[in-house]
């Protein structure tokens, strides 16, 4: 049986309580594509990012997430779509203020991280190379 191209799933996150829910959801895929094993620190910053860009749609869209994670054997792509048109921007944040480092977290943990926007809101994406080859529901 030939391999697959790409694996991946989806699941909204609603304001009041998402962000948890969302890095549990996300800890169980990457479990499930072997990455808690095989690539343990990768795991562990992909689910930083989703912290941060679910927290980010819900305190400065105010807005429902939907995030997406599909694996293609290559690159494994986080997506969050919230439905604020405004798009984000990396903010300067103090030693005392609480807040402002999501973005600047995602940059630094994320291969790379793109905006898009789209007609009812934004998708920040983010990439994340595993450090050697993976096995995962990609292999036969």
């Amino acid at each position: 049986m030939p391999a697959m191209g790409a694996v991946g799933w989806a699941r909204s996150f609603p304001v009041g309580g998402g962000v948890r829910a969302g890095r549990a959801w996300a800890r169980d895929h990457l479990a499930a594509l072997g990455w808690d094993r095989t690539a343990p620190d990768v795991a562990d910053a992909v689910v930083l990012a989703v912290s941060e860009l679910l927290t980010n749609a819900h305190v400065h869209a105010r807005s429902d997430a939907e995030l997406v994670l599909v694996w293609d054997g290559r690159c494994l792509l986080l997506s969050v779509h919230d439905h604020s048109p405004l798009l984000p921007r990396p903010r300067p944040s103090g030693p005392e203020e609480t807040g402002g480092r999501g973005l600047a977290l995602v940059q630094a943990v994320a291969d790379h991280w793109h905006t898009y926007p789209a007609p009812d809101g934004k998708t920040v994406t983010a990439c994340f190379h595993p450090p050697a080859p993976v096995c995962g529901p990609l292999e036969p």
